[in-house]
C-alpha cells in the first residue's frame, strides 16, 4: 500500500507534536517533515515532496497564505494544501483558499475529521461540506463579488453548467450521480472538463468562482 505522504507547517512545536503522532499512528499516512514558519515550509514542500500539506495561516516570516501561493506557482507536482485555521468565519482561510488550498479544517477539529480531510484532499476532492466553509465563502464572495461570469463559463455545455451548479452547491460525486441520473465515473470527468474549461485547481475553488460570481443563490 502506498501511504499518502503528509507534512505540517505551524509555529507551536507543542501543536507539531499532537499532529505529527497522530499522523505516525495511521497505516496508510506517512509523516515526511515539519516547519514552523512559511519560508520554511515552502522548502519544506521542495525538498520533501509530500502529498498533502497541513499549513497554519499566521506564521513568522511568510505567512500561510503567501507560502500556499509559492508552493502552487512553484508547479506541478505541488501537494495539495489543507489549512488549519482557529476561526469558523475566518476571511483569511479564503484567501488561501484562493492561493490555491484545497479547504480548510479548525484546529480544534476531531482528529479523526482532520484525517478524513486529510484522505479526502488526497484523492482529489475538497474539503467543502461543512456549513461553516458555506458560511466563510459567502461572507467572502459578498465584498468581492463580481456580477458578470467570465466567456470562460459559456463554454460549459447545458450538462457540464447543471453538474456546476450542484458541485457548487456542496454535493459530493455519489450525491450529483444520483440527482442527474449518471455514474459516478462519468460525472468525475465532467467535473474535470468543468475545472479545465474555467482553468480551476478543484471543487474548492469551483465553489469560490460560483460564490464571486453570483451564480448560485
Amino acid at each position: 500500500m502506498t501511504r499518502i505522504r503528509v507534512a505540517l507547517v505551524d509555529d507551536q512545536a507543542l501543536f507539531r507534536a499532537g499532529i505529527r503522532m497522530l499522523i505516525e499512528s495511521q497505516p496508510d499516512l506517512e509523516f515526511v517533515g515539519e516547519a514552523g514558519d512559511g519560508e520554511a515550509g515552502v522548502e519544506l514542500a521542495a525538498s520533501a515532496a509530500p502529498d498533502v500539506m497541513l499549513m497554519d495561516i499566521r506564521m513568522p516570516l511568510l505567512d500561510g497564505i503567501a507560502a500556499t501561493e509559492a508552493i502552487i506557482a512553484a508547479g506541478a507536482p505541488s501537494p495539495r494544501v489543507l489549512v488549519l485555521t482557529t476561526f469558523d468565519l475566518d476571511e483569511s482561510a479564503a484567501r488561501a483558499i484562493r492561493a490555491g488550498a484545497s479547504g480548510f479544517v479548525l484546529k480544534d477539529a476531531d482528529p479523526e475529521f482532520l484525517l478524513a480531510a486529510i484522505r479526502t484532499v488526497h484523492a482529489g476532492n475538497a474539503v467543502i461540506a461543512a456549513s461553516a466553509t458555506r458560511e466563510l465563502l459567502e461572507h467572502f464572495a459578498a465584498s468581492r463579488a463580481q456580477p458578470d461570469a467570465p466567456a470562460s463559463f459559456a463554454t460549459l455545455t447545458p450538462r457540464e453548467g447543471e453538474i456546476f451548479l450542484l458541485a457548487a452547491k456542496g454535493l459530493s460525486n455519489t450525491e450529483i450521480a444520483a440527482r442527474e441520473f449518471l455514474s459516478e465515473a462519468t460525472v468525475k470527468t465532467h467535473i474535470s472538463r468543468i475545472l479545465g474549461k474555467l482553468g480551476l485547481r478543484d471543487r474548492v475553488q469551483l465553489v469560490v468562482f460560483a460564490f464571486e460570481h453570483n451564480l448560485v443563490d
